[in-house]
């Protein structure tokens, strides 16, 4: 089951799994609104490439294991 879900009248992608009784979120999408950036997908690039340098490879995994699911 895929959703469109609305924070302050803005979408965020998501999708249900069955199996794991989930829902996963686009990691992009909620950037997007946290940050009110008007590039999202640069804004995270940005961020998974500074915690990598600072050696926060943790926090990069911590985030990625959010589970963000990539849309076409």
């Amino acid at each position: 089951m895929d959703e469109i879900k609305l924070y302050e009248n803005k979408q965020i992608r998501s999708v249900w799994d069955d199996e794991k009784e989930e829902w996963y979120f686009s990691v992009v999408d909620v950037v997007g609104v946290l940050t009110e950036s008007e590039n999202p997908q640069v804004y995270w690039r940005v961020l998974k490439k500074r915690l990598k340098e600072e050696g926060n490879e943790r926090g990069c995994r911590e985030i990625l294991n959010f589970n963000p699911y990539r849309t076409k």
